[in-house]
């Protein structure tokens, strides 16, 4: 039987067996939103996570950190409106809190809660309202839409997929959420996503798988430059499905499945940059290796005179290659391809003719891809980003007044 990987419609976090959700409006930070919220499985789970590598790490963070040393967390509890970063013991202690109220309210152990908080830097939760919230909480199996809405900050929009995947393990689904929009780059961002899966994983691949996927999807885009102190992905697997446990040795699908779900959300993260038009696609080909051509994708995407021109649909083919070479990767000029909308602008380091206004009408589009053939070896990445729009620096110029 071939493998199959199928997108489920309206697919969420809880589209997978065993799986609910719940989010409630707790008053945060604003009224009329909701901004406190639970997922949870109804069976012991293997559980892995990433989180940020800012050297300040908020509160929530830490204390999922040490949660997850066990590989068995049930739930994610997470609120929207503040951070609860850089709050010292009493962050730490509110943090703890979260998980332990959380626990309380499911019948299970502090231990097995993983605390997440979005939002603005230096403020302490509000713990009562915090607490009136797990209390009114109530989990459903379609409840994974209201917590991808209750996890956002400045996005415009959910980011929520599901996929059923058909192997040699047997029948199972991946489904996901995210939030993000701004402080968004590389090594993860203001960036939260939750994972679920009914697949019976052992933890050390799930571990593994989780890391593999991350790397090539939400370590993979930029809005900003700036890498947050709150960042988490985050996977649970309860085995709902009764397939067989899934191992380094067959779980190759359920790589390519799970790494789906990841680009997925990775990419609805950076379309929806904060005041952006229009997803970055920077696709490299050749490059010394790996590592190399992953560092040239991520400083184009990110470079703000690239993001500039794209959203003033100026095929200023320039300001790439002056990105590549500041990136620090090995190349050869006088071997680079470029690419616009897959027309060809530079081959063989010198320009080639085109007709400017015409690319500039192709440039008018949802989705701008960029390729780069660097004509050296065989390493290639993709990396995505977003135009820089005056509405940007408006909505970051006020966040807190």
């Amino acid at each position: 039987m071939k493998d199959k990987v199928i997108e489920i419609k309206q697919g969420t976090v809880t589209s997978p067996n065993g799986f609910l959700a719940g989010a409630v409006e707790a008053g945060i930070k604003y009224k009329g939103r909701l901004d406190v919220g639970v997922l949870y499985s109804e069976e012991p789970c293997s559980a892995a996570a990433v989180f940020t590598v800012n050297k300040v790490k908020a509160a929530p963070i830490l204390v999922s950190m040490k949660h997850i040393t066990k590989s068995k967390a049930r739930a994610v509890v997470v609120n929207s409106g503040c951070a609860n970063a850089c709050t010292g013991e009493k962050g730490l202690k509110d943090a703890a809190e979260m998980a332990a109220l959380t626990a309380s309210r499911l019948g299970i152990k502090p231990d097995q809660v993983l605390p997440a908080s979005t939002g603005v830097i230096g403020t302490h939760l509000p713990m009562a309202r915090f607490k009136a919230g797990i209390e009114k909480i109530e989990l459903a199996g379609n409840g994974g839409h209201k917590l991808a809405r209750a996890i956002m900050t400045t996005d415009t929009r959910p980011k929520e997929m599901a996929v059923r995947v058909t192997d040699g393990a047997g029948q199972y689904v991946i489904g996901g959420i995210a939030k993000g929009s701004g402080m968004i780059h590389p090594d993860m961002a203001t960036l939260l996503g939750f994972l679920a899966t009914d697949a019976k994983v052992e933890p050390e691949f799930l571990s593994k798988a989780l890391k593999a996927a991350v790397n090539d999807s939400f370590n993979m885009i930029t809005v900003d430059g700036d890498t947050s102190t709150n960042d988490m992905v985050s996977i649970l697997a309860n085995g709902a499905a009764g397939n067989m446990k899934i191992n380094d040795k067959n779980g190759r699908t359920f790589q390519e499945a799970l790494s789906h779900v990841c680009r997925f959300l990775a990419c609805s993260i950076a379309a929806d940059g904060e005041g952006a038009d229009k997803l970055i696609e920077v696709c490299i080909e050749g490059a010394q290796n790996t590592l190399e051509a992953r560092k040239i994708a991520k400083t184009i995407a990110g470079s703000p005179l690239v993001k500039a021109a794209v959203h003033g649909n100026d095929p200023n083919w320039g300001r790439i290659v002056a990105a590549l070479g500041r990136s620090g990767a090995a190349m050869i000029e006088e071997r680079l391809e470029v690419y616009l909308q897959d027309e060809p602008v530079m081959r063989k380091g010198a320009p080639l003719p085109f007709e400017k206004d015409k690319l500039s009408r192709r440039l008018k589009t949802d989705i701008v891809k960029i390729r780069v053939c660097l004509n050296i070896a065989g390493g290639k990445a993709t990396a995505w980003g977003c135009d820089l729009s005056q509405e940007y620096v408006t909505i970051n110029s006020d966040y807190t007044t």
